[in-house]
Protein backbone atom coordinates (compact mmCIF):
# COMPACT_ATOMS: atom_id res chain seq x y z
CA UNK A 1 0.00 0.00 0.00
CA UNK A 2 1.34 3.40 -0.91
CA UNK A 3 2.17 5.89 1.79
CA UNK A 4 -0.39 8.51 0.66
CA UNK A 5 -3.18 5.93 0.64
CA UNK A 6 -2.25 4.74 4.15
CA UNK A 7 -2.30 8.34 5.38
CA UNK A 8 -5.69 9.00 3.78
CA UNK A 9 -7.15 5.85 5.32
CA UNK A 10 -5.75 6.66 8.75
CA UNK A 11 -7.11 10.22 8.62
CA UNK A 12 -10.44 9.32 7.08
CA UNK A 13 -9.78 11.66 4.14
CA UNK A 14 -6.99 13.50 2.46
CA UNK A 15 -4.39 15.29 4.54
CA UNK A 16 -5.21 18.55 2.72
CA UNK A 17 -8.88 18.24 3.71
CA UNK A 18 -8.01 17.51 7.33
CA UNK A 19 -5.64 20.48 7.51
CA UNK A 20 -8.12 22.82 5.77
CA UNK A 21 -10.90 21.86 8.19
CA UNK A 22 -8.79 21.98 11.32
CA UNK A 23 -8.34 24.71 13.87
CA UNK A 24 -5.18 26.60 14.66
CA UNK A 25 -2.96 24.78 17.10
CA UNK A 26 -1.38 26.58 20.03
CA UNK A 27 2.34 26.47 19.46
CA UNK A 28 4.75 26.49 22.35
CA UNK A 29 6.72 29.66 22.97
CA UNK A 30 10.47 29.28 22.49
CA UNK A 31 12.36 29.46 25.78
CA UNK A 32 15.16 31.58 24.30
CA UNK A 33 15.42 34.99 22.75
CA UNK A 34 18.55 34.48 20.65
CA UNK A 35 19.02 32.51 17.48
CA UNK A 36 19.39 28.76 17.94
CA UNK A 37 21.26 26.07 16.04
CA UNK A 38 19.79 22.61 15.66
CA UNK A 39 22.20 19.68 16.13
CA UNK A 40 21.67 15.97 16.15
CA UNK A 41 22.96 14.21 19.25
CA UNK A 42 23.20 10.48 19.89
CA UNK A 43 22.87 9.47 23.52
CA UNK A 44 22.85 6.10 25.24
CA UNK A 45 19.27 5.11 26.10
CA UNK A 46 20.01 5.19 29.83
CA UNK A 47 21.33 8.75 29.60
CA UNK A 48 18.29 9.88 27.63
CA UNK A 49 15.95 8.28 30.14
CA UNK A 50 17.75 10.05 32.97
CA UNK A 51 17.38 13.35 31.10
CA UNK A 52 13.67 12.68 30.59
CA UNK A 53 13.17 11.96 34.30
CA UNK A 54 15.17 15.03 35.34
CA UNK A 55 13.30 17.34 32.98
CA UNK A 56 9.94 15.95 34.13
CA UNK A 57 10.80 16.42 37.80
CA UNK A 58 11.87 20.01 37.12
CA UNK A 59 8.90 20.60 34.81
CA UNK A 60 11.08 22.00 32.02
CA UNK A 61 11.38 20.85 28.42
CA UNK A 62 14.15 18.30 27.92
CA UNK A 63 15.94 20.55 25.42
CA UNK A 64 16.02 23.37 27.97
CA UNK A 65 17.57 21.07 30.55
CA UNK A 66 20.11 19.83 28.00
CA UNK A 67 21.11 23.41 27.16
CA UNK A 68 21.41 24.28 30.86
CA UNK A 69 23.59 21.24 31.54
CA UNK A 70 25.83 21.99 28.55
CA UNK A 71 26.18 25.63 29.64
CA UNK A 72 27.06 24.53 33.19
CA UNK A 73 29.67 22.10 31.87
CA UNK A 74 31.20 24.74 29.61
CA UNK A 75 31.27 27.25 32.47
CA UNK A 76 33.08 24.66 34.59
CA UNK A 77 35.77 24.37 31.90
CA UNK A 78 36.17 28.15 31.50
CA UNK A 79 39.28 29.31 33.38
CA UNK A 80 38.43 32.95 32.74
CA UNK A 81 35.03 32.81 34.44
CA UNK A 82 34.58 35.10 37.41
CA UNK A 83 32.57 34.38 40.52
CA UNK A 84 30.93 37.10 42.58
CA UNK A 85 32.75 37.64 45.87
CA UNK A 86 29.46 37.26 47.76
CA UNK A 87 29.09 33.72 46.36
CA UNK A 88 32.62 32.84 47.48
CA UNK A 89 31.91 34.17 50.98
CA UNK A 90 28.65 32.18 51.20
CA UNK A 91 30.44 29.00 50.10
CA UNK A 92 33.22 29.49 52.64
CA UNK A 93 30.70 30.21 55.40
CA UNK A 94 28.79 27.04 54.53
CA UNK A 95 32.00 25.00 54.64
CA UNK A 96 32.90 26.46 58.04
CA UNK A 97 29.50 25.53 59.47
CA UNK A 98 29.71 21.95 58.19
CA UNK A 99 33.31 21.37 59.32
CA UNK A 100 33.61 18.13 61.31
CA UNK A 101 34.72 18.44 64.93
CA UNK A 102 38.34 17.49 65.57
Amino acid sequence: MKRDKRISEALGGSLADVLAGGTDAALSTPDTTGPMVSRSLRLPLETYERLQAASASRQVPITTLMRDLIEAGLAEMDDTATVPLADVRRALAALAVHRPAA
